[in-house]
Protein backbone atom coordinates (compact mmCIF):
# COMPACT_ATOMS: atom_id res chain seq x y z
CA UNK A 1 0.00 0.00 0.00
CA UNK A 2 3.12 2.60 0.86
CA UNK A 3 4.24 2.19 -2.75
CA UNK A 4 0.91 2.47 -4.15
CA UNK A 5 0.87 5.87 -2.24
CA UNK A 6 4.07 6.70 -3.47
CA UNK A 7 3.48 6.10 -7.46
CA UNK A 8 0.20 8.25 -6.67
CA UNK A 9 2.33 10.88 -5.67
CA UNK A 10 4.64 10.42 -8.51
CA UNK A 11 2.09 10.60 -11.05
CA UNK A 12 1.41 13.98 -9.72
CA UNK A 13 2.78 16.75 -12.30
CA UNK A 14 3.58 19.43 -9.51
CA UNK A 15 5.40 17.33 -7.12
CA UNK A 16 9.33 17.05 -8.08
CA UNK A 17 10.71 14.47 -6.19
CA UNK A 18 8.76 11.73 -4.01
CA UNK A 19 10.59 10.27 -0.35
CA UNK A 20 9.20 7.65 1.20
CA UNK A 21 10.23 8.81 5.06
CA UNK A 22 10.16 5.90 7.52
CA UNK A 23 11.41 4.33 10.25
CA UNK A 24 10.72 0.52 9.46
CA UNK A 25 13.54 -1.18 7.47
CA UNK A 26 10.74 -3.50 5.52
CA UNK A 27 8.86 -0.73 4.21
CA UNK A 28 12.77 0.84 3.18
CA UNK A 29 13.37 -2.71 1.25
CA UNK A 30 9.91 -2.64 -0.54
CA UNK A 31 10.20 1.30 -2.09
CA UNK A 32 13.80 0.63 -2.82
CA UNK A 33 13.25 -2.93 -4.90
CA UNK A 34 10.70 -1.09 -6.55
CA UNK A 35 12.61 1.14 -7.76
CA UNK A 36 11.67 4.52 -5.43
CA UNK A 37 13.52 6.41 -2.89
CA UNK A 38 13.30 6.47 0.77
CA UNK A 39 15.05 7.28 4.23
CA UNK A 40 15.21 6.03 7.28
CA UNK A 41 14.64 8.59 10.47
CA UNK A 42 15.16 8.24 14.15
CA UNK A 43 12.39 6.16 16.20
CA UNK A 44 11.31 8.49 18.66
CA UNK A 45 9.17 10.80 16.60
CA UNK A 46 5.51 11.44 18.20
CA UNK A 47 4.23 12.01 14.63
CA UNK A 48 4.37 11.44 11.16
CA UNK A 49 4.78 15.43 10.53
CA UNK A 50 7.76 15.34 13.38
CA UNK A 51 9.71 12.40 11.12
CA UNK A 52 8.67 14.51 7.65
CA UNK A 53 9.97 17.32 9.30
CA UNK A 54 13.40 15.52 9.65
CA UNK A 55 14.06 14.94 6.47
CA UNK A 56 12.25 18.14 5.15
CA UNK A 57 15.03 20.41 6.90
CA UNK A 58 17.72 18.85 4.99
CA UNK A 59 16.33 19.55 1.50
CA UNK A 60 17.96 22.65 1.16
CA UNK A 61 16.01 23.11 -2.53
CA UNK A 62 12.63 23.10 -2.19
CA UNK A 63 10.13 25.29 -0.07
CA UNK A 64 7.20 23.35 -0.29
CA UNK A 65 6.65 19.88 1.50
CA UNK A 66 4.08 17.78 0.83
CA UNK A 67 2.74 15.45 3.39
CA UNK A 68 1.16 12.14 2.18
CA UNK A 69 0.38 9.82 4.33
CA UNK A 70 0.84 6.03 3.70
CA UNK A 71 -2.87 5.34 4.74
CA UNK A 72 -4.71 7.11 2.23
CA UNK A 73 -4.28 4.75 -1.46
CA UNK A 74 -6.83 6.14 -3.33
CA UNK A 75 -5.51 9.69 -3.45
CA UNK A 76 -5.64 11.44 -6.86
CA UNK A 77 -2.68 12.88 -8.53
CA UNK A 78 -5.12 15.71 -9.49
CA UNK A 79 -5.67 16.54 -6.15
CA UNK A 80 -2.25 16.34 -5.12
CA UNK A 81 -1.52 18.83 -7.62
CA UNK A 82 -4.57 21.72 -7.12
CA UNK A 83 -3.34 21.18 -3.22
CA UNK A 84 0.09 22.32 -4.05
CA UNK A 85 -1.08 25.19 -6.47
CA UNK A 86 -3.54 26.87 -3.48
CA UNK A 87 0.00 26.71 -1.73
CA UNK A 88 1.21 29.26 -4.00
CA UNK A 89 -1.11 32.39 -1.45
CA UNK A 90 1.89 33.18 0.32
CA UNK A 91 -0.78 34.01 3.44
CA UNK A 92 -1.46 30.72 3.33
CA UNK A 93 0.60 28.44 6.02
CA UNK A 94 -0.55 24.74 5.09
CA UNK A 95 -2.65 23.41 2.58
CA UNK A 96 -5.32 20.57 3.37
CA UNK A 97 -8.02 18.73 1.64
CA UNK A 98 -11.25 17.41 2.84
CA UNK A 99 -14.44 15.47 0.66
CA UNK A 100 -18.26 15.15 1.56
CA UNK A 101 -19.22 13.16 3.47
CA UNK A 102 -21.88 10.36 1.99
CA UNK A 103 -22.42 8.37 4.60
CA UNK A 104 -24.24 8.83 8.88
CA UNK A 105 -21.83 5.80 9.12
CA UNK A 106 -18.75 7.89 8.50
CA UNK A 107 -20.65 11.13 10.38
CA UNK A 108 -20.82 8.84 13.94
CA UNK A 109 -17.34 7.36 13.18
CA UNK A 110 -14.68 8.89 15.37
CA UNK A 111 -11.87 7.67 12.93
CA UNK A 112 -13.23 9.64 10.32
CA UNK A 113 -12.14 13.38 11.24
CA UNK A 114 -14.58 16.10 10.21
CA UNK A 115 -13.80 19.52 9.21
CA UNK A 116 -15.26 22.75 9.36
CA UNK A 117 -14.20 25.32 6.51
CA UNK A 118 -15.61 28.92 6.00
CA UNK A 119 -16.49 30.64 3.06
CA UNK A 120 -12.90 31.34 2.18
CA UNK A 121 -11.72 28.03 2.29
CA UNK A 122 -10.30 28.49 5.74
CA UNK A 123 -10.04 25.59 8.02
CA UNK A 124 -12.29 26.37 11.04
CA UNK A 125 -11.90 23.28 13.26
CA UNK A 126 -11.40 19.89 12.82
CA UNK A 127 -12.85 17.12 14.86
CA UNK A 128 -13.05 13.43 15.72
CA UNK A 129 -17.03 14.32 16.80
CA UNK A 130 -19.60 15.51 14.17
CA UNK A 131 -19.52 19.18 13.62
CA UNK A 132 -20.87 21.23 13.00
CA UNK A 133 -23.56 19.81 15.39
CA UNK A 134 -27.35 19.67 13.75
CA UNK A 135 -28.86 21.36 17.67
CA UNK A 136 -32.51 22.02 15.75
CA UNK A 137 -32.71 18.46 14.02
CA UNK A 138 -31.48 16.55 16.84
CA UNK A 139 -33.76 17.91 19.33
CA UNK A 140 -36.99 17.28 16.62
CA UNK A 141 -35.68 13.28 16.34
CA UNK A 142 -33.53 12.52 19.81
CA UNK A 143 -30.88 10.93 18.98
CA UNK A 144 -28.09 12.47 15.81
CA UNK A 145 -28.68 9.16 14.43
CA UNK A 146 -32.04 9.52 14.14
CA UNK A 147 -31.41 12.78 12.66
CA UNK A 148 -29.21 11.57 9.96
CA UNK A 149 -31.74 8.36 9.38
CA UNK A 150 -34.74 11.04 8.90
CA UNK A 151 -33.62 13.79 7.42
CA UNK A 152 -30.79 12.38 4.60
CA UNK A 153 -29.75 15.91 3.37
CA UNK A 154 -27.98 17.04 6.72
CA UNK A 155 -25.52 14.51 5.46
CA UNK A 156 -24.26 17.98 2.94
CA UNK A 157 -23.07 19.89 5.76
CA UNK A 158 -20.42 17.21 7.06
CA UNK A 159 -16.71 17.27 5.47
CA UNK A 160 -14.35 14.81 5.83
CA UNK A 161 -10.95 15.82 6.13
CA UNK A 162 -8.45 13.78 4.31
CA UNK A 163 -4.55 12.93 4.96
CA UNK A 164 -2.94 15.54 2.85
CA UNK A 165 -0.87 18.36 3.90
CA UNK A 166 1.54 20.79 2.03
CA UNK A 167 3.16 23.03 4.27
CA UNK A 168 5.43 25.88 3.39
CA UNK A 169 8.67 24.33 4.58
CA UNK A 170 9.48 27.42 7.17
CA UNK A 171 6.06 26.41 8.82
CA UNK A 172 6.63 22.90 8.88
CA UNK A 173 9.72 23.05 10.68
CA UNK A 174 8.88 26.07 13.23
CA UNK A 175 5.56 23.77 13.72
CA UNK A 176 7.57 20.65 15.20
CA UNK A 177 8.84 23.03 17.45
CA UNK A 178 5.82 23.90 19.27
CA UNK A 179 4.41 21.88 22.35
CA UNK A 180 1.18 20.12 22.15
CA UNK A 181 -1.69 21.90 22.46
CA UNK A 182 -4.61 21.22 24.61
CA UNK A 183 -7.30 21.00 22.14
CA UNK A 184 -4.49 18.10 20.02
CA UNK A 185 -4.15 16.23 23.04
CA UNK A 186 -8.21 16.28 23.97
CA UNK A 187 -8.28 15.46 19.74
CA UNK A 188 -5.33 13.20 18.97
CA UNK A 189 -5.72 15.62 15.84
CA UNK A 190 -2.07 17.48 15.03
CA UNK A 191 -3.41 20.04 12.96
CA UNK A 192 -5.14 21.45 16.08
CA UNK A 193 -1.98 22.63 17.21
CA UNK A 194 -1.17 24.57 14.26
CA UNK A 195 -4.75 26.08 14.44
CA UNK A 196 -3.85 27.31 17.95
CA UNK A 197 -0.77 28.98 16.90
CA UNK A 198 -2.83 31.22 14.47
CA UNK A 199 -1.40 29.34 11.45
CA UNK A 200 -4.16 29.97 7.91
CA UNK A 201 -4.97 26.43 6.69
CA UNK A 202 -6.47 26.02 3.37
CA UNK A 203 -8.96 23.66 2.80
CA UNK A 204 -9.90 22.65 -0.80
CA UNK A 205 -11.85 20.20 -1.80
CA UNK A 206 -10.26 16.63 -3.39
CA UNK A 207 -10.55 16.23 -6.95
CA UNK A 208 -12.12 12.72 -6.03
CA UNK A 209 -13.30 10.44 -2.99
CA UNK A 210 -10.62 8.11 -1.08
CA UNK A 211 -10.64 5.99 1.81
CA UNK A 212 -7.88 6.38 4.62
CA UNK A 213 -7.41 2.81 5.83
CA UNK A 214 -7.42 2.65 9.70
CA UNK A 215 -9.03 -0.87 10.10
CA UNK A 216 -9.00 -4.36 7.81
CA UNK A 217 -12.85 -3.59 6.71
CA UNK A 218 -11.24 -0.53 5.07
CA UNK A 219 -8.39 -2.50 3.61
CA UNK A 220 -11.16 -4.70 2.37
CA UNK A 221 -13.02 -1.72 0.85
CA UNK A 222 -10.00 -0.23 -0.51
CA UNK A 223 -8.84 -3.36 -2.52
CA UNK A 224 -12.49 -3.89 -3.86
CA UNK A 225 -12.44 -0.63 -5.28
CA UNK A 226 -9.25 -0.97 -6.78
CA UNK A 227 -10.36 -3.86 -8.37
CA UNK A 228 -13.46 -2.59 -9.53
CA UNK A 229 -11.22 0.33 -10.91
CA UNK A 230 -8.75 -2.26 -12.87
CA UNK A 231 -11.69 -4.20 -14.99
CA UNK A 232 -13.61 -0.83 -15.96
CA UNK A 233 -10.64 0.17 -17.54
CA UNK A 234 -9.90 -3.49 -19.06
CA UNK A 235 -13.55 -3.39 -20.43
CA UNK A 236 -12.77 0.16 -22.00
CA UNK A 237 -9.52 -1.10 -23.50
CA UNK A 238 -11.18 -4.27 -24.67
CA UNK A 239 -13.75 -1.93 -26.03
CA UNK A 240 -11.68 0.37 -27.64
CA UNK A 241 -10.36 -2.49 -29.52
CA UNK A 242 -13.45 -3.32 -31.28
Amino acid sequence: MIWWVAERAMAARNVARVIVVTDDERIVDVVRSAGGEAVMTRADHSSGTDRIAEVAETLDDFEIIVNLQGDEPLISAQTIDRAVEASNDESVGIVTTWEPIETAVDVLNPDVVKIVVDNQERALYFSRSPVPYPREAVRKHVTLENALRNEPGLLRQFRKHTGLYVYRKEVLLEFTRWPQSELERAECLEQLRALERGVKIKAIEASTTSIGVDTREDLERVRALIQKEHLEFAVERFKSRL
